[in-house]
């Protein structure tokens, strides 16, 4: 099995890697992506491996990677910039993106077609003017259960695959959500992270409680369960955006306790990103915000600095190819 790196950078296009990270290569404009375009987000499709969707401030392209070739696809988001895209893992026809302006929008075709859902998400904030939504995330067992965190506007759930969306914050210390994560343990059990901290529900997210971390900073992004599903989880903290330094965290019991995963080195900004996929669950990536990456091929137990860094990062993903 040989993995593909792919790094989504603000300002310098799609990167990626055939040699875990190690090296570089670049996909230019004759690709069909403008190679000075911001990525935002990126989603492989749960049936066809060789398609990945990347999320841009001119709407979604389609990336045919044994071609190397970028298609825009035309859609009502080609005037927004869209932060974050969900592959349904029940119906890879469903796909679901998020938008800046905060923005909820619907493929039941494999993104061919697209229409605007009917979610009151909040139009305006003071910290960032516009509010974005930073992830979507299919529940992996049940069909039923989505979320969507805004930054800044709380958690949002649908109990209908995706059709619809309500708020469901109540509790939570800050509606500043960066990301979202189901385990189960015996129950499911919802996590999302905020500027404030790590918040908890066991309620299908009636009701939120803060988690205080035994970290010199409570700012938490990504939070990201391992691919083999094992109770294992990775939480990437740090002093702020961009920061100046963070650590990754691990969790070894759903999320119960964490501790200090060990990136080497100096933390340069705050740890960002974390890519795991289940063709092999021992290999994850991590990414800062300005675009130091690691690599782990035991499960997160130790890790290595690439040699090589970008400058602003905010997606990652690997898939075999």
């Amino acid at each position: 099995m040989q993995p593909r790196l792919y790094l989504g950078t603000i300002g310098l296009s799609l990167w990626y890697s055939d040699d875990l990270g190690e090296s570089l290569g670049r996909y230019l404009s004759d690709s069909g992506l403008y190679s000075e375009s911001r990525i935002w987000a990126l989603s492989r499709h749960p049936a066809v491996p060789d398609e990945i969707l990347a999320g841009t401030d001119s709407g979604i392209y389609r990336l045919d990677r044994k071609a190397g070739r970028f298609t825009h696809i035309a859609s009502p988001m080609d005037s927004l910039c869209v932060w974050s895209i969900g592959h349904s893992p029940h119906d890879p026809r469903v796909v679901l993106a998020g938008t800046r302006p905060a923005a909820l929008f619907r493929s039941e075709d494999g993104g061919a077609n697209w229409r605007r859902l009917d979610a009151a998400l909040p139009e305006t904030c003071r910290a960032v003017l516009l509010p974005r939504v930073t992830q979507i995330l299919f529940d992996p067992e049940d069909p039923e259960l989505v979320l969507a965190g805004i930054e800044i506007g709380g958690v949002w759930r649908s109990r209908d695959g995706g059709s619809s969306f309500k708020e469901a914050s109540a509790g939570m210390a800050s509606d500043d959500v960066h990301g979202v994560a189901v385990v189960r343990n015996g129950v499911r059990t919802l996590l999302a992270t905020t500027n404030k901290g790590l918040h908890v529900s066991r309620d299908d997210g009636e009701s939120w409680a803060l988690q205080p971390l035994d970290s010199p900073w409570q700012y938490t992004r990504s939070i990201v369960p391992r691919a083999d599903r094992s109770g294992v989880l990775f939480l990437t903290n740090g002093d702020g955006p961009p920061g100046s330094t963070g650590r990754l965290l691990r969790s070894r019991d759903h999320g119960a306790h964490w501790e200090e995963a060990g990136l080497p080195g100096e933390i340069l900004s705050t740890p960002w990103c974390v890519a795991t996929d289940p063709a092999d669950p021992s290999l994850l990536f991590v990414s800062t915000c300005l675009g130091q990456v690691f690599r782990s091929s035991d499960g997160g137990e130790s890790w290595t600095k690439a040699r090589r860094q970008l400058g602003e990062t905010r997606a990652l993903l690997w898939a075999p190819i």
